[in-house]
């Protein structure tokens, strides 16, 4: 676009163009992110390391604990969404491909 369809007067400055709703938010590391709707602050919790916390041992033979780190297509979650720690996920996917083998998960949903 060309400045000569708007002259300075009419333009408003580049920080205060955006009039949808935004609210500027802090992110986790102090960062500010746009927060749309006007809803109000929004603070993410924290996910913790379920087998830190509870001195969990990863088995492969306990096939009921493994079975909330998988979809119920066979997948098994990654560490965003369940919260577990690197050490732990690494120890939860081998765990898993164990159960697999042995026929305690399945590979693939029925």
């Amino acid at each position: 676009m060309s400045d000569e369809k708007y002259p300075e007067t009419e333009r408003p400055p580049r920080g205060d163009r955006g009039d949808r709703g935004e609210i500027p938010m802090e992110g986790r590391e102090g960062e500010e992110r746009i927060l749309r709707g006007g809803k109000g602050k929004v603070f993410f919790k924290k996910k913790v390391c379920k087998f830190c916390l509870q001195k969990l041992k990863i088995e492969y033979k306990d096939a009921d604990v493994l079975r909330r780190f998988i979809t119920e297509r066979g997948k098994i979650l990654p560490r965003r969404i369940t919260g577990t720690c690197a050490k732990h996920q690494r120890a939860l996917a081998v765990a898993i491909k164990r159960a697999r083998v042995i026929a305690l998960l399945p590979f693939v949903a029925d």
